[in-house]
């Protein structure tokens, strides 16, 4: 299982990116997914998540409003569109897949059972 985030670099603030997640090796239509961002020096934290067998979309304050997290099942890639970006959004950006059921806790690392290599977002004031 491959999970190969790109889209990463440096912008201005309040400026846009498009990170995207290839996944190979499962089929995204069957797990939940979520993004996480992880500042320099601070914990793994989670961004955005749609749980498995959902549409819907759960997201961190501080990203509500900015972030929309999507999916396409016919090219078994993910994305987190980031508009808005302020210099706290600087950070890698890893994206992941998860086997969880409904209710599990999505906001969670440890949900996760796949995850990418991460790509660095930096954000200039």
């Amino acid at each position: 299982v491959q999970l190969q985030a790109s889209g990463g670099g440096l912008v201005q603030a309040g400026g846009s990116v498009r990170l995207s997640c290839t996944v190979s090796g499962i089929r995204l239509r069957d797990h939940g997914i979520g993004w996480f961002h992880q500042a320099p020096g601070k914990e793994r934290e989670s961004v955005a998540a749609i749980r498995r067998s959902r549409t819907s979309a759960e997201y961190r304050d501080s990203v509500k409003g900015r972030f929309t997290i999507s999916r396409d099942n016919a090219r078994n890639t993910m994305y987190l569109q980031m508009n808005d970006l302020r210099p706290e959004d600087t950070g890698v950006y890893y994206c992941a897949a998860s086997r969880g059921v409904m209710t599990s806790d999505y906001s969670v690392p440890s949900t996760y059972n796949y995850w990418g290599q991460g790509t660095l977002v930096t954000v200039s004031s």
